[in-house]
């Protein structure tokens, strides 16, 4: 079985910090709207449950790419599209530091992922499947 790469393991800390992020904004949103501090919350329930969801998807990427998945990668990247995406309407409204950090990820997290050492891993060459594969 060949080594994890550093860029792999750095990529899958950056999903998984992500997940966390998000994990913490739908607790945060789901504890307001049960302690009923939401002004809507047949809006805030159903994006509680949804940020809750996707923190889980993002935890399974991280964790598919972690154990060097190839399938994983795909989802990486447009994570960190869409992490883009906020970034930027994050910085048009006023919140420079926040979408500065989130595109910092995004930025990161893309180039660790399409890095090199991670493609040789995830889809080698000589067409036996990556490490990760079943």
């Amino acid at each position: 079985m060949s080594r994890r790469p550093l860029t792999v393991t750095l990529a899958a800390a950056l999903e998984a910090l992500l997940c966390l992020v998000v994990a913490a904004e739908g607790v945060f949103v789901l504890a307001n709207t049960l302690l009923g501090r939401a002004s809507d919350v047949e809006f805030a329930l159903p994006l509680a449950v949804f940020a809750l969801g996707a923190a889980a998807a993002l935890g399974y990427v991280a964790w598919g790419l972690y154990f060097l998945n190839s399938w994983a990668r795909t989802p990486v990247v447009l994570t960190q599209m869409f992490a883009f995406v906020v970034a930027a309407s994050l910085w048009s409204n006023g919140q420079q530091m926040w979408g500065a950090a989130l595109a910092v990820v995004a930025v990161a997290a893309l180039g660790l992922v399409l890095a090199p050492p991670t493609t040789a891993v995830l889809f080698p060459d000589d067409g036996t499947p990556s490490p990760g594969s079943r």
